[in-house]
This record gives C-alpha cells, structure tokens and sequence, in this order.
C-alpha cells in the first residue's frame, strides 16, 4: 500500500507536541533525580552508559546538540563530585576524553530507577501496544533526523558544527 507523503503542517505539528512533551517529561524528571543531579548532568550521563567508552568534550556537545561552552560547565561540575572522569586524549595531547565513574554509574543508576519508578502514571493509562507503536515511530523519526542532521541544520539556516 502506497501511502502520500506526510503534510509539512502535520510534521510541524508532530514536531511542536514532541516539544512540548520534552519540556513537560524535563520538568517532571528532574523534580526526581537524585543527588543534587540537574537535567543536563542526567542527559549527558545517560548519554555516557549508553553509548560506552569515553568521549572528547567536542564529540559530547554534537551528540547532545549543545554548545562546547555548556559540555564544558556540565563536565565540570559532574568532574568536582567525582561522577566523571577527564583524562587527557591519548590520540591528542591537547585533547581530553570523559568517561563515566563506577559512582557516576551507580548514581545514573539510582536516577533511572527514581524515573521509572514515577512512570505507573503513564502505563496505567497507556497499553504496551501504545507505547510500542509510538517507540517505533520515534526511534525511526529519531534516525531520520540524526542522520540527516546536516541537511536539518541547513534548512533551519545553522551550520553543523564539527567535533
């Protein structure tokens, strides 16, 4: 079955009430995250256990779409309370690599368990099938924007910044 292409209004749309979502579930999650650990800290530790290994400064602003000024101010704080480590690039003697800490882990791992402890709001009122379908289309729109990211940040009149 052949099906027409996706409205540029409904896209927009699709798009806005992500947003708005994003900010509602932000605002929610961080009322709950354990440690004194803001959004941004969350984000980039979640960012850390899932993708593994360690990261140049640079590499982590592109993935998080942040500025290097922000990545340096989140690492740094998260660096002082021993939940990441900074170790100079071996490949750059310039360069520095952050990596999470068995601490950091363990935090990361108290702050996802705070989450979806709080989340029986949402499966109460949603069924699997629901929030499958959903994670399918998001996952794929997800892809589909990352990969294109530079096509996306050309569009939008901003150049992708290189790490």
């Amino acid at each position: 079955m052949n099906e027409s292409p996706a409205m540029p209004d409904t896209v927009y749309e699709v798009l806005v009430q992500i947003g708005i979502i994003n900010q509602l579930a932000s605002s929610a999650l961080e009322r709950v995250l354990p440690g004194g650990l803001r959004l941004a800290h969350f984000t980039l530790m979640t960012h850390l256990s899932r993708r593994g290994g360690a990261w140049s400064p640079a590499r982590l602003a592109n993935a998080l779409q942040v500025t290097r000024g922000a990545i340096t101010n989140t690492v740094a704080r998260l660096e002082s309370r021993g939940l990441v480590e900074v170790t100079p690039d071996p490949d750059d003697g310039r360069g520095k690599m952050v990596r999470l800490t068995q601490a950091g882990s363990e935090l990361h791992a108290r702050a996802v368990s705070a989450a979806v402890g709080r989340l029986t709001i949402l499966s109460d009122r949603f069924t699997q099938s629901e929030f499958d379908a959903a994670l399918l289309f998001l996952n794929a729109l997800r892809d589909t924007l990352d990969r294109d990211r530079p096509q996306w940040n050309e569009a939008l009149g901003r150049a992708e910044e290189t790490p």
